[in-house]
């Protein structure tokens, strides 16, 4: 079998696969979210917290509620890591120094799971398990919240309330993330995963060259299933799902993508269902589904037929390539990964071509909304619609609407704000990096392969992915301290403006439908959003793009 038809095969089969799961999936989600029954269990988390659950919260109580539960968590996860000589399971390991245990603790509190440090010679078990892990459940519950919250702003009118953010936060830790994940990781353990307490003694392999190797166990099935539904990106090893204890087969690998685009691909079915219209959801599902499409057929074309004489010799660009799962395949879980807010890796995104390593920047400079995070990539999509509408707008002379709810001058402000912070600290960021000793010193490669890295790093922390150009040392306290706040920035900024525009919303009434309302289920629309976005992804980034990854792909 050819390389081009198994990578089709590998991709349809995903393809249909997230179909089968959109409606069942999307469907359970909206009863989880719209019914009012509390479990014995979640209301013994509610007593505990101190939390009421059947009280609603305003858009700013909502807001302050996401933000005191995550600060709280960046603290919890310092604190663990800088006592981690003194838990158990802690493998000896010493405590995590003051910088990188500040931006690890961002990283996994704020859903990005970036990681400037090997995780099976740094991070003891419980750290893994009780820090890093629980935030991998939680972060993602948080995310999906706030996409919830945005939906019922779209959905209800004339009220000031969003819903509960501490029922909201349980169940979708508790009823969502919490038994599809306990069932991936029984599948991934049966694909060969490890999951045990062992540590470096227990595991001794033989290497190629004839040496032995000593390998870390660990409750590793157990976070790679919620690492990838979750979207959250951090690997138990420093090689991440390339890792054999990781991922463990070609199937293995399938299955992993599809946990990473199962819960926002089926999050669209739960707005169209919450907002009363399922036309809705197959709308935005559509336009999320045509930029992945477009996004993966890129990185195969420039990563199968990329120039040269050694990728037209084997057929494709095999540099930083896990063999297990070929150039196809790989590609595959790249553009996935920085698709998504996830920034999982099966492959070395530093050894891409040029072009395909352009590919997975753009992804992420999309905004991760095809088909983004847990949650931010709906609340991102459904900015992106609004803008769309408002541009519709101005050009017809009438006020947009989207939804029923117009779209004044507030709402677009808001709108504005949301996409404009990501790319505000992505170019500073990339340009004080490159303005300063401290930020050079971290850079492997001059040229623009250089700053391809460093753009590339400033990206995945503003947009909360995680992955990286590995050339770049970013486990420096410039880098530590600079990208943390990126990640803290980039992701509670955004949120701000989504719940300020959800408060908004839900205080309307419901505009009626007129000959003059541009329709939001056709495929016009659809055209219409995804041409937004790639519009406004290139006016705002091409000219960064142009001194990096262009060239350097013009040069070779």
């Amino acid at each position: 079998m050819s390389t081009t038809l198994a990578g089709i095969i590998f991709i349809g089969s995903l393809v249909l696969a997230l179909a089968v799961a959109y409606r069942p999936l999307g469907d359970y989600m909206y009863r989880v979210y719209s019914g009012t029954k509390h479990a014995c269990a979640e209301r013994a988390i509610y007593r505990l917290i101190g939390a009421r659950p059947d009280a609603e919260q305003t858009w700013p109580v909502y807001a302050r509620s996401v933000l005191a539960f995550s600060v709280i968590g960046i603290l919890f996860l310092y604190g663990l890591q800088r006592l981690q000589n003194h838990l158990l399971l802690s493998l000896g390991f010493p405590p995590v120094k003051a910088d990188q245990a500040w931006n690890t603790a961002v990283s996994f509190v704020t859903n990005t799971n970036w990681q400037s440090y090997s995780g099976e010679s740094t991070m003891g078990h419980m750290v893994q398990m009780a820090g890093l892990a629980v935030q991998n459940f939680v972060s993602a519950a948080v995310g999906m919240a706030v996409a919830i919250a945005l939906v019922r702003g779209f959905a209800r009118k004339r009220t000031d309330r969003l819903g509960n953010f501490w029922v909201d936060l349980v169940r979708g830790s508790v009823r969502i993330l919490l038994p599809i994940a306990f069932a991936g990781a029984l599948v991934l353990i049966a694909g060969g995963l490890v999951q045990n307490f062992g540590d470096a003694h227990d595991h001794v392999v033989n290497t190629l060259a004839g040496g032995h190797q000593a390998i870390t166990g660990g409750p590793v099935a157990s976070q790679e299933a919620i690492k990838e539904l979750g979207t959250n990106g951090g690997g138990f090893y420093n090689a991440n799902s390339a890792h054999p204890f990781e991922n463990a087969a070609p199937w293995t690998n399938w299955l992993e993508i599809f946990l990473i685009l199962l819960i926002p691909f089926a999050l669209c079915r739960t707005f169209g269902r919450m907002v009363g219209g399922d036309r809705q959801g197959y709308a935005i599902v559509s336009v999320v589904a045509t930029l992945a499409v477009i996004s993966v057929v890129l990185v195969q074309v420039f990563q199968l037929m990329h120039h040269g004489t050694v990728p037209t010799a084997v057929g494709g660009a095999t540099e930083g390539v896990e063999t297990r799962f070929g150039v196809s395949d790989s590609g595959t879980f790249a553009a996935a990964t920085t698709l998504t807010s996830t920034g999982a890796v099966d492959s070395f995104h530093d050894s891409y071509t040029s072009l395909g390593g352009m590919m997975t920047m753009f992804d992420m400079m999309l905004g991760e909304v095809a088909p983004g995070g847990t949650g931010s990539g709906l609340y991102g999509m459904l900015i992106l619609a609004v803008i769309t509408v408002f541009v519709a707008g101005l050009m017809v002379g009438r006020t947009p609407e989207y939804l029923g709810k117009k779209i004044g001058s507030r709402e677009i402000k808001l709108a504005s704000m949301y996409f404009l912070i990501t790319p505000i600290l992505v170019l500073a960021g990339t340009g004080v990096a490159m303005a300063t000793r401290s930020g050079r010193a971290g850079m492997l490669n001059h040229g623009a392969h250089g700053l391809s890295e460093v753009l590339y790093a400033f990206t995945s922390a503003s947009n909360n992915n995680g992955s990286a150009f590995a050339g770049l040392t970013a486990g420096t306290v410039f880098y530590d301290t600079a990208l943390g706040l990126c990640m803290a920035l980039g992701r509670f900024l955004p949120m701000i403006f989504v719940l300020a525009l959800a408060g908004s919303l839900a205080r309307q009434g419901r505009a009626p439908e007129s000959d003059g309302t541009l329709p939001t289920h056709r495929p016009q629309f659809v055209g219409l959003v995804a041409g937004v976005t790639v519009v406004l992804v290139a006016l705002t980034f091409l000219p960064a793009l142009a001194l990096g990854p262009l060239a350097e792909g013009i040069h070779s």
